[in-house]
Order: C-alpha cells, then sequence, then structure tokens
C-alpha cells in the first residue's frame, strides 16, 4: 500500500512540476486551403470587422473581371483575406497594433502645433 501511495505522490509531484513550466499553447493555424477553408473562418470570427462581406464583394468582383486563363485577381483576393485571418490568429499583432498607436499618440503631443485627428 505505501509503495502505491510513494508511487501516486511522485506523479503529482512531477505533475505539479512540469505545470510551472508550461508556457501559453498558441492556436494551430487554421487551414486555409481552399475558398471554404477562408469562408469558414471568416463565418467563424476570425479576421476583422467586415471581412466576410468584403471578402465575398472582392471575390465576385474579381471573377467578374477575370477571364477563365487568367484568375490573378481572384488569386490575389484569397491570398490577401488568407493574410487577414493569419494576421487575427497572431497573439503579437494586436500588441504590435497599439504599440503603434502609442508612439503614433507620442509623436503627436511631441510636435508642437499639431492637432488631433
Amino acid at each position: 500500500m505505501q509503495d502505491i501511495l510513494r508511487r501516486t505522490g511522485e506523479i503529482k509531484e512531477r505533475e505539479i512540476v512540469s505545470a510551472e513550466h508550461v508556457e501559453t499553447p498558441i492556436p494551430a493555424p487554421l487551414p486555409l486551403r481552399t475558398i471554404g477553408d477562408i469562408r469558414a473562418a471568416l463565418r467563424s470570427g476570425h479576421g476583422f470587422p467586415g471581412d466576410q462581406e468584403t471578402f465575398e464583394a472582392d471575390l465576385q468582383r474579381a471573377l467578374e473581371a477575370s477571364s477563365e486563363a487568367d484568375l490573378k485577381a481572384v488569386a490575389a483576393v484569397i491570398v490577401d483575406h488568407r493574410g487577414r485571418v493569419r494576421l487575427h490568429q497572431d497573439p503579437d499583432f494586436d500588441i504590435a497594433v497599439q504599440e503603434g498607436l502609442d508612439l503614433a499618440a507620442r509623436l503627436k503631443q511631441e510636435v508642437p502645433g499639431s492637432r488631433a485627428v
């Protein structure tokens, strides 16, 4: 019985030690290989406000303007919105945007005679 208790104590001790060194997990990137993947990501809230509607409108315009042999405009829309979803997933993106806004605010305060926008 003591052997079982000793093993249980060792397991709990290992769990505590390993829990101390756990980093915040980074979410796995969404599979964005198809238009359907991008649509699903935008529907589920990935991306920026209005991206779902913008994607559909941009895609429609690109399809109408493209020939069957030249789909560069369609590819550009897909790449652009895939990048926007990836940015939204990046945990450091919001921090970088906030740092940029803070820097811009400080620079505006330093410039004499500048007016707030």
